[in-house]
């Protein structure tokens, strides 16, 4: 999480305080030893042009008596004196608070994960031109290599050879480096290989035993890579190259019709999803959207509004969905933040069979839950969203507060328990999840939308608004279309709270239609 990192950077920076203390004292002796070595060096010179003659004055005598007895052996104790003791204690203190392994490797897969949501190619990200991005650091070749270190690990072998590619370039471009081509090339034909593209594992292979004639791991693959190529080549048959290029003419030209056939629905839902977070796919005619308005909303003539109506706008028709504008301000959202931070753990969700509470790998993010007792504000905020949904607060969940670092993200999920998961507010006693209130906290630079793929919706992140829905029917039915997604935040940082409203309390507040299948 970003806030957590600001605290390591701080760290950092006095860390490379402390280590500039050391070098200012281990320069400062450094400096008395060079000035008693020039001293001593000048002296000796001239007392062993005539030794005797030197000797013959008895403060010369006293003084190299002095010298051998006692300064010496000052600059000795000075020698090893340790000027670093300052600096070891702080770093051994730190340490403590230092990143794992465990996530210096989940860093690397957050970093995987966002080239392949948003399609960044390893250049864009190793030259740091993200889009939003203030401060554009370069990836160096070590940076590069580590990455491709830690997807070789993973045994993914795409994000291996994408990462070791963009490593053998900036070698390539001269940049100075510990690591060097042939072991690149050695990683580089190895994940090509496990790929299958034997023709460019052999050629890189060659191109390493230029580099490294004696190299034996590639001498045996050497011969291996072409062994299964001659085998490869006799296996196919023996075609005319007109003929091989009017077959994949048309292989891709059927490959064509039938993509340009696939509707959106028919897409995988991952990819519905990643396109929708690149903003591609988003399903809203001209038509449709001319339907959608904006207004100041009182919540049919609520006291509390009439004098100042809030601004309202439509985001969606089907679910529908709005969003509320300048509906919580800085001031509340910094004292909201400030309370959740010390909570803030790894955000669980509801196992649909056990009903119990777990990490999952498909929500990275941190979250921690706020009641009235815990600030006033929490209070004002739950009476403030009763207000204008006109739903009860007393059943509904205390307020989440969720943050999203670099990489955060909440997979497709729907908020409600579906019938095969009856037990999934079973404890609350409150009934299923009736709607869902989002307060944005933060604006992101790029990324983090919330994103509904079975409908092509995305909404993105305006700090200070709400988005609200309903995942019920009036007949309280689950609304399968609310299934929605948290985009991973490629650049910024992401802060949300959600209220998530139950049934219960709701009978007379939202009472069901005259049709039984509303």
């Amino acid at each position: 999480l970003l806030w957590i990192m600001t605290d390591l950077l701080y760290t950092e920076k006095d860390l490379v305080t402390s280590l500039k203390d050391y070098i200012r004292a281990e320069e400062n002796k450094l400096e008395q030893i060079k000035r008693w070595a020039d001293k001593l060096d000048s002296l000796t010179a001239a007392a062993t042009q005539d030794p005797e003659g030197f000797l013959g004055h008895p403060v010369n005598a006293f003084k190299l008596m002095k010298r051998l007895n006692t300064e010496w052996g000052d600059l000795e104790s000075l020698v090893l004196s340790d000027t670093s003791d300052g600096f070891i204690s702080n770093l051994t203190i730190q340490r403590q608070h230092f990143p794992t392994d465990d996530d210096q490797t989940g860093a690397a897969k957050a970093l995987l994960r966002l080239q392949d949501t948003y399609r960044l190619d390893a250049n864009t990200i190793s030259t740091g031109d993200l889009p939003g991005a203030i401060h554009k650091i370069h990836m160096t070749v070590d940076d590069c290599y580590e990455l491709a270190k830690i997807a070789y690990t993973e045994v993914d072998y795409y994000h291996t050879e994408l990462w070791m590619t963009q490593a053998l370039k900036q070698l390539e471009e001269g940049e100075e480096s510990n690591i060097d081509m042939v072991t690149v090339l050695d990683y580089l034909s190895y994940a090509i290989y496990q790929q299958g593209e034997l023709d460019r594992a052999l050629e890189l292979t060659k191109r390493l035993l230029e580099l490294d004639p004696e190299h034996q791991r590639a001498k045996g693959n050497l011969k291996y890579f072409e062994f299964q190529l001659e085998k490869q080549n006799k296996a196919e048959p023996d075609e005319d190259e007109d003929k091989k290029e009017q077959v994949t003419n048309k292989t891709t030209e059927k490959k064509q019709k039938k993509e340009s056939r696939q509707t959106f629905s028919l897409i995988p839902e991952r990819k519905k999803y990643e396109m929708l977070c690149r903003g591609e796919g988003i399903r809203m005619t001209p038509q449709r959207q001319s339907r959608l308005f904006c207004r100041y909303y009182d919540n049919k003539h609520n006291p509390k509004f009439l004098l100042a109506p809030v601004k309202q706008q439509d985001e969606w028709d089907r679910p529908y969905i709005v969003r509320y504008l300048d509906i919580i301000s800085d001031t509340e959202m910094e004292k909201v933040k400030q309370l959740a931070k010390p909570r803030l753990r790894r955000a669980t969700i509801s196992n649909p069979v056990t009903g119990v509470l777990e990490t999952a790998s498909y929500r990275i993010s941190k979250s921690a839950w706020l009641t009235e007792y815990d600030d006033p504000l929490i209070d004002k905020l739950n009476q403030r969203i009763e207000d204008l949904t006109g739903l009860e607060m007393d059943t509904a969940e205390e307020l989440q507060v969720a943050n999203y670092g670099v990489g955060g993200q909440y997979e497709p999920h729907f908020d409600f328990g579906r019938k095969d998961e009856p037990d999934a507010f079973k404890e609350l006693g409150t009934g299923n999840r009736i709607a869902t209130w989002l307060f944005y906290m933060s604006d992101v630079a790029a990324g983090g939308a919330t994103v509904f793929p079975d409908v092509g919706a995305s909404v993105r992140p305006k700090k200070g608004t709400a988005v609200f829905w309903y995942n019920l029917f009036p007949n309280g039915e689950g609304d399968y279309s609310t299934r929605h997604a948290a985009c991973p935040v490629l650049v910024g940082n992401k802060w949300v709270s959600n209220k998530w409203i139950h049934e219960r309390g709701q009978e007379w507040r939202r009472p069901c239609n005259l049709s039984e299948a509303d």
